[in-house]
């Protein structure tokens, strides 16, 4: 790895009668790992890219998915090349 890796987490809330399709719309985006979800509509997602922007346009495109009703970074953390938390 030459960059330092971002990793993000978020928790996504959607309605709870379009949480499949939403979960089917996230699993494609490239970084994206789907988590935790619960009936009340809510989805844990884990977010990895080389650059931060990528994070935040992830973020962003998620909030405009039909059914989400919200999409909130609950952590970031930004690796070094070696592996060290900065």
């Amino acid at each position: 790895m030459t960059d330092a890796l971002h990793i993000a987490s978020l928790l996504v809330h959607c309605r709870p009668e379009l949480m499949d399709a939403v979960k089917q719309n996230m699993m494609l985006l490239p970084g994206a790992e789907l988590h935790q979800e619960s009936a009340a509509g809510k989805v844990v997602v884990v977010l990895e890219a080389e650059h931060e922007s990528r994070i935040l346009d992830t973020i962003s495109h998620i909030q405009q998915l039909p059914g989400v009703l919200n999409a909130a970074l609950i952590y970031h953390e930004l690796l070094s090349p070696e592996g060290e938390s900065e």
